[in-house]
């Protein structure tokens, strides 16, 4: 680098002799001028021409004699200034192998330089380290101090509990003990009430069997009288497809009870009750009295909507059990007994056939008279 900038200077010497030259022939021109003219002033000039003349010539002689050696001391600084010039050039070729040699060592120095940097930060991250590695060892140590302490601690708190429940489990061998016999004699009670209570099993599944080859009876006795009902209300209504027996129910068209959305009975359909209640009353007298049995009035409708601003009712649910009171109410007006009949609506929650065809309308809107017991 330094060898670089030195080579791009210019040289100057060799212009400075130049100069030096050209200002010592510019004097010396002066000199002369001076001279001539002074000279000439003082030889006009009539009082002292003479002295003049022969200061002139001294003056002359003085000039010449400095001039001369003007001259040797100009051609001593040309020579000077050669070797002078030459020692520079050789100066200059030491200077510049010099400035090699200082670059190649500058770099080294710089190579190593940075090594060293290189060398000293691995050093202070070591350090570092060193430093982090002394931190964790002294907490483990703490750690692990304070582990050793809790250790001691629950070992003592381990022996502590150790006795007490060595004195516990012999208090509680004695509870246990005491327990056990207590069981003993409970056991050997209980055992005889177990007896006792299989006895009373044996008497109350004799009877439970009892009860239920009864109800058993009575079913079959209900199923026999199921069949003797509907075919007697069947009898007394005639052969109508808008009454029909269906399973162990019987069910009655609201057609011919009610008129649309109405449930007081038309003239139809109290003619229809009327002989139904008959038939009623003349198989009362063919079942067992023992029997307890009653006759369900359900009522069904279809899912129209209430009109709005219907009078008496505000749904279908509330117009089925109008309805179903309104049979029983004209059933137990032609003697048969209300104890036996119970009336209860279904609304249209339960249809027989789904759809809105006029005819799937038509079988949902039905009263059903079923025939069981209570």
């Amino acid at each position: 680098m330094l060898n670089l900038r030195y080579k791009e200077k210019t040289n100057a010497w060799p212009g400075f002799v130049d100069l030096f030259s050209n200002l010592v022939i510019i004097l010396i021109f002066l000199l002369i001028v001076f001279v001539f003219l002074w000279t000439t002033t003082s030889v006009f000039n009539k009082k002292s021409g003479i002295q003049t003349v022969s200061k002139l010539r001294q003056t002359n002689a003085e000039q010449t004699a400095l001039i001369q050696q003007m001259e040797r001391d100009e051609r001593e600084a040309k020579r000077l200034l050669l070797l002078a010039r030459e020692e520079l050039n050789s100066n200059e070729s030491s200077f510049a192998d010099l400035s090699n040699a200082y670059e190649i060592k500058l770099q080294d120095l710089e190579s190593q330089t940075a090594q060293l940097r290189t060398q000293i930060q691995e050093l202070q991250n070591t350090r570092n380290l060193t430093s982090q590695y002394e931190n964790e060892i002294a907490e483990l140590e703490s750690v692990v101090a304070r582990q050793k302490n809790e250790r001691a601690d629950l070992i003592s708190q381990i022996d502590d509990l150790q006795k007490k429940l060595d004195a516990q489990s012999e208090m509680q061998t004695k509870i246990a003990n005491s327990e056990m016999e207590k069981l003993q004699s409970e056991l050997a009670a209980t055992r005889a009430d177990a007896a006792a209570a299989h006895a009373e099993y044996v008497i109350m599944s004799d009877k439970l069997n009892k009860a239920l080859a009864d109800k058993v009876a009575e079913l079959n006795e209900m199923t026999q009288y199921q069949s003797e009902f509907y075919r007697a209300i069947k009898d007394a209504v005639g052969d109508r497809t808008i009454m029909r027996p269906d399973g162990d129910r019987f069910i009655i068209s609201s057609d011919i009870l009610f008129p649309s959305g109405k449930y007081t009975l038309s003239a139809d359909g109290k003619k229809q009750l009327k002989a139904i209640a008959s038939a009623i009353r003349d198989f009362e007298t063919k079942i067992n009295p023992n029997v307890k049995w009653i006759i369900r009035v359900d009522g069904h409708t279809d899912n129209k909507p209430v009109v709005a601003g219907t009078h008496g009712y505000r749904n279908n649910l509330q117009l089925s059990m109008l309805r179903a009171s309104a049979v029983v109410d004209e059933l137990a007006k032609n003697g048969v007994s209300r104890r036996r009949l119970v009336p209860s609506g279904f609304g249209d929650l339960h249809p027989i056939e789904l759809g809105d065809t006029p005819a799937a309308l038509q079988k949902n809107r039905r009263i059903e008279l079923q025939l069981t017991n209570k």
